[in-house]
């Protein structure tokens, strides 16, 4: 039996069981080195970046630790925003789809508090969530932290940055003093490793080395730009150079996307936007149809972005330069995971030629400089304007036992009579279900669905656009 199995781990079969199912062999090296400690109850520092595996690192430890007949919070984890809030709640989820009594909820801002209360009053015993709307919660005395055991920071320097110490701090005291805190972070600064010295027990460092080694399947590509003006028409040009199924824009303003997405939406190109402006429904609704391929283009803000599981995620596109090395590193590091290639593209002034030497030297990779096709070609083409998928909403989810195989059944069933390879991502909500299905068939699904039942019953079912 191989050391870095996770059948060589002392988890439970019900964990086993859906970490082999979902095709989970050997443990990543944030993996195979934290979920030990984390068993053993020690305090963890984890220094690791995105898409290393480290959300798994701390979740199956955690599910193996629960006492599911007591419905209090025994693990509390922090995100610095909703997307990876909402990510992570799902993942845990996920894994302990097989464990009866668990209970999951994700609560933040942006949203009315309402669902959320209620969900915690039916007794979660692990909560996902950011900082602020935590203590909100915690201040109405709705959320109660007496029995928490594990207590997780994720990405802890993005916290910071964002100006949560006060919080963080807030947290640390009035959680219990006995407990497991563990802090995950791509980077260690001194302000993180103030708060692991007054508030971690002899915490052991977990390190990755070589972790930009994963960027070596990435080709990194460059094309100047002159002018301001210049630089929506060459995007348009790279688009078109570099036709890909999904492609995510990183803007370093909200008002540089709402630009481009008028741009598109002038030329035909159905395509989503997400900076901060946005109510949470709206985002939930651009980052749903992105990834089910109903959107082949996403242009977004570092801020909106960050938790943003998409996969196979072809093209990232840099339109305007990052404003800090370790942002470039984590924008590119969402395309070329689990052993597939992907591109990265960077638009850059010629006088910026330091800057970008400062990226080859973190990234240990040279910028590729092909020739951009001719001038004035401004339309996308249709490679971009047609979608491979569209999304359709079912009036139903987690809350009312909905789950991603009666609709994978409705669908195949003959009185719908989609193939399987016809659909795409099945997503679970707590009241409300998306699935992606061929857009050449979703007109047809659209309507014969309305007209059929899914576990017996007829939901509200609509198109998402």
């Amino acid at each position: 039996m191989k050391t870095n199995a996770f059948d060589s781990l002392p988890l439970s079969s019900e964990i086993l069981s859906v970490v082999q199912e979902l095709g989970f062999a050997e443990m990543t090296p944030i993996q195979s080195q934290a979920i030990p400690l984390f068993l053993e109850g020690k305090d963890v520092i984890g220094r690791s970046k995105t898409g290393s595996g480290k959300t798994a690192a701390f979740l199956l430890p955690i599910l193996q630790n629960l006492n599911l007949k007591q419905r209090t919070v025994q693990a509390l984890i922090l995100c610095p925003t909703r997307e990876l809030s909402v990510q992570v709640s799902k993942e845990a989820r996920k894994f302990g789809r097989r464990m009866n009594e668990l209970q999951v909820v994700a609560v933040y801002g942006g949203v009315s508090a309402r669902e959320q209360i209620i969900s915690i009053n039916s007794g979660p015993q692990i909560i996902v969530g950011t900082p602020g709307r935590v203590l909100d919660l915690i201040d109405r005395g709705v959320m109660h932290l007496q029995d928490v055991k594990t207590f997780i920071i994720d990405e802890a320097d993005k916290m910071l940055e964002m100006g949560f110490e006060d919080e963080l701090l807030r947290f640390l005291d009035l959680l219990p003093k006995v407990r497991q805190t563990a802090l995950f972070s791509a980077t260690f600064p001194e302000s993180l490793k103030a708060i692991s010295r007054h508030y971690q027990k002899k915490p052991v460092e977990v390190k990755i080395e070589g972790e930009d080694e994963s960027l070596a399947a990435i080709e990194q590509i460059q094309y100047d730009y002159e002018e301001e003006e210049d630089k929506l028409g060459i995007l348009m040009r790279v688009l078109q150079q570099h036709p890909a199924d999904s492609t995510l824009i990183f803007c370093n303003q909200k008002a540089t996307v709402n630009d481009i997405v008028a741009k598109f939406t002038e030329q035909g190109v159905p395509c989503g936007a997400l900076h901060g402006d946005f109510e949470q429904r709206d985002r939930d609704r651009v980052v749903s149809l992105f990834r089910n391929n109903s959107y082949r283009i996403l242009v977004a803000t570092d801020v909106a972005a960050r938790g943003l599981d998409i996969e196979d995620l072809a093209l990232v596109i840099n339109f305007d330069f990052p404003l800090q090395a370790e942002t470039y590193v984590h924008r590119i590091g969402r395309t070329g995971r689990a052993g597939k290639k992907g591109q990265a593209v960077i638009l850059a002034k010629p006088k910026e030629t330091l800057r970008l030497l400062e990226l080859e030297q973190v990234t240990k990779s040279k910028f590729e400089k092909p020739k951009l096709g001719f001038k004035h070609q401004y339309n996308i083409g249709t490679s971009h304007a047609v979608a491979k998928m569209q999304t359709i909403s079912i009036g139903a989810g987690r809350k009312e036992k909905l789950r991603a195989g009666d609709i994978l059944g409705a669908l195949t069933n003959p009185a719908v009579g989609l193939k399987a390879t016809d659909v795409g991502k099945i997503e679970i909500m707590d009241h409300q279900s998306l699935v992606a299905v061929s857009a050449d068939h979703a007109s047809a699904v659209l309507k014969k669905l309305r007209d059929s039942k899914i576990k017996g019953k007829k939901f509200q079912i609509r198109m998402m656009a």
